[in-house]
């Protein structure tokens, strides 16, 4: 049967560095600006058919973007040709960082998803890829993340990436980021907003208690006043009878009415003012970590210092004692940026503890809460 059709050439598919390969010679196309075309009809078809390259052009052929082409050419599926010369990967991928500022940290990103099996296509700028689920297709499914390429030294900046999160989110989609290291590994965040809730309900207002300012903390000595604030919201550290306050939970306490403070070296009463001055002196960022603790405190969560884990805040949905924080928090202003090593850190810190790393971003109108985990595509 083979006999009748002699121009066949019927191959057993060969590997190549864990590359599949269907071909027993590598497919032609044409380099034509920054696009690589390949006029083989039957090529063409089978390319995109097989993987969804590129994008079927009239009359039969395929045109593949740059980046696409250079993924065949190294896996050995396709041969690029220009101007009578055979052009390596990284030929175009030289072309390409010509081209396109940052075409190598995307082509890496790309790369990495195509090995993984993925179908990926491109997205709309400031995304740079569509990701589909594995046996999915442009033509039957959609996508399953947005995906923004990311080198480990840019700028996190997360008011751009709460714009994209809106974006991805508008059309149902989940956001990635994809940052890549010096090594040119590629490690994946998944973005989300948060709304963390707790179980306690209001602070108890039926009587003021009495505290006084020691330097940088506060305490209540009265034992029922200590067992009072520390019983229901756990508020404060309990030393022996008495219970010692940061000056957060102080300032959150006078501020409701249900502290009455008092200097410990005069005895005089302490405004409310004097105690926010005296907190900022001591801690530059006092008003940021305020609003950030306030919420947490309004939407019913118990919140203790997150400093052994290297946050502001470690919060729980209830009581400590019969469970573990589930969040830590670190309250950051409107227009937060940092280096990625830093968020990075802080991502791996809170996932070796077991437990959620959340940005509270304080803007003068509310706190919103992201979280950043470690993803595996």
């Amino acid at each position: 049967m083979l006999a009748l059709y002699p121009s066949i050439s019927w191959v057993r598919p060969l590997r190549r560095n864990n590359y599949q390969v269907l071909y027993s010679k590598a497919m032609a196309g044409r380099l034509r600006g920054s696009e690589v075309v390949v006029e083989d009809q039957a090529e063409a078809s089978q390319t995109y058919n097989k993987g969804y390259y590129g994008v079927p052009q009239p009359g039969g052929s395929l045109k593949m973007d740059i980046m696409e082409a250079a993924y065949l050419v190294e896996s050995e599926r396709l041969e690029v040709l220009s101007a009578g010369k055979v052009l390596s990967t990284g030929d175009l991928i030289k072309l390409a960082h010509k081209l396109s500022e940052g075409f190598e940290v995307r082509y890496l990103v790309y790369r990495e998803l195509r090995q993984r099996g993925y179908i990926v296509k491109f997205g709309q700028p400031p995304l740079d890829f569509r990701v589909f689920p594995r046996g999915g297709s442009p033509n039957k499914t959609p996508s399953k993340w947005w995906v923004a390429a990311i080198s480990e030294r840019s700028t996190f900046d997360l008011g751009k990436l709460l714009d994209n999160l809106d974006r991805t989110t508008d059309v149902r989609k989940k956001l990635l980021l994809a940052v890549v290291d010096e090594e040119s590994d590629v490690t994946y965040y998944e973005v989300r907003r948060v709304s963390p809730k707790g179980k306690l309900g209001a602070v108890d207002l039926s009587r003021q208690l009495k505290a006084v300012l020691m330097g940088d903390r506060v305490l209540v000595t009265d034992p029922q006043d200590a067992q009072a604030l520390h019983g229901g919201h756990h508020f404060g550290k309990q030393i022996g009878s008495m219970l010692q306050l940061s000056l957060l939970e102080a300032t959150f306490l006078v501020e409701l009415g249900a502290v009455k403070l008092a200097d410990a070296k005069t005895g005089k009463p302490v405004a409310l003012s004097t105690l926010k001055r005296r907190a900022r002196g001591i801690q530059p960022d006092f008003d940021l970590r305020l609003e950030a603790f306030k919420d947490m405190k309004s939407k019913g969560m118990i919140v203790k210092t997150g400093f052994k884990y290297g946050s502001h805040f470690r919060a729980y949905e209830a009581d400590p004692e019969k469970q573990h924080a589930r969040y830590l928090v670190h309250a950051v202003p409107k227009e937060y940026r940092a280096m990625w090593p830093e968020v990075s850190r802080a991502v791996r810190l809170a996932h070796g503890v077991k437990k959620e790393i959340l940005l509270g971003r304080v803007s003068e109108k509310e706190v919103e809460y992201v979280s950043l985990s470690r993803y595996r595509p």
